[in-house]
């Protein structure tokens, strides 16, 4: 699914849920797939759920990072982390009872309510449980310890929600060590037809790890955190950096980017500083959010390089 295709106006307040699903397409970015999060084989208590079917390509992620992934027997879709994942034609944005039930799940795992899609399976005596689209690292750690507890795999959760904050907080500390003589400033691109989101968003709250000033900010008037920016606001934003997270759905780079009328002049062309994020990472907001904070860490530090620093 081409996440140009669900931003529209009417449907861009609705992207913080939506974006859950991932803006992934049919291709695998091989050298992520190929190894599956640690714990994927854990054993389950007796007393577990059996039979889990996913909804959210982040819930699947989650699920396996958790150690749950053998009692996984369907995901939507849209899930294709990790790659051994059971993919089916499940669909989490048009969830459906009878092809769900098909499955016999005793465990569902949603990303929001859709259609009343949870009163449905629970009167087939199906236990749900929903994961929306975290708001805040911390809400996302708390999904994680709501699925451990959900599969019988509490300990392992918990585990995985304090590694995850100590490798974000060493990555963070580590480019922090040389700070630029002023913060960067930085759009981050959604889509190509100008769709950004601000710094109060899960995205924006990476960005804002490094101290970086969003331009999309001041375009949100009407607070959905995902303003659609015009070309004229961007380049007289003039922005240090353009994170493209529209690579794999959209095919955009930097090439594309510089091509644009006017975008050639902003500071983040002239500099070599628009940088391709892998979709997926952008808009999943669980375990492998480290390789996120990593690839904008990455990008800061160079950009800090270039622009001078301070100590």
């Amino acid at each position: 699914m081409k996440l140009a295709t669900v931003l529209r106006p009417a449907a861009a307040v609705a992207l913080g849920a939506l974006v859950l699903a991932g803006c992934s397409d049919d291709k695998k970015d091989d050298k992520k797939d190929a190894a599956a999060p640690a714990g994927a084989s854990a054993a389950a208590p007796a007393d577990a759920p059996k039979k889990i079917v996913s909804l959210a390509p982040t819930a699947t992620e989650m699920l396996y990072a958790i150690g749950a992934g053998k009692q996984v027997v369907a995901v939507d879709d849209q899930s294709n982390f990790p790659a051994d994942a059971p993919k089916t034609a499940l669909s989490g944005f048009k969830p459906n009872v009878e092809a769900i039930t098909k499955y016999t799940p005793d465990l569902v795992v949603l990303t929001n309510d859709t259609d009343g899609i949870k009163a449905q399976l629970e009167k087939v005596k199906i236990k749900v449980v929903e994961v929306p689209a975290a708001k805040t690292f911390d809400e996302m750690y708390a999904q994680f310890n709501t699925l451990g507890t959900a599969t019988g795999h509490a300990k392992e959760a918990a585990d995985l929600a304090a590694k995850t904050k100590k490798d974000i907080d060493e990555v963070v500390a580590k480019a922090l060590a040389v700070k630029p003589a002023k913060p960067l400033t930085y759009f981050h691109e959604v889509d190509s037809t100008g769709y950004s989101a601000t710094s109060k968003t899960f995205i924006g709250q990476v960005y804002s790890l490094f101290a970086m000033q969003n331009i999309a900010d001041p375009a949100d008037k009407d607070g959905s955190g995902y303003p659609q920016v015009s070309t004229e606001h961007i380049v007289e934003a003039n922005p240090d950096m353009i994170f493209l997270a529209d690579t794999k759905c959209c095919q955009q780079d930097a090439a594309a980017v510089a091509k644009r009328p006017g975008w050639d002049k902003t500071n983040a062309v002239k500099n070599g500083n628009v940088v391709s994020l892998d979709d997926d990472l952008a808009s999943r907001w669980g375990p492998r959010v480290v390789d996120l904070v990593k690839s904008v860490a990455d990008a800061y530090t160079k950009a800090v390089a270039k622009a001078g620093a301070t100590g």
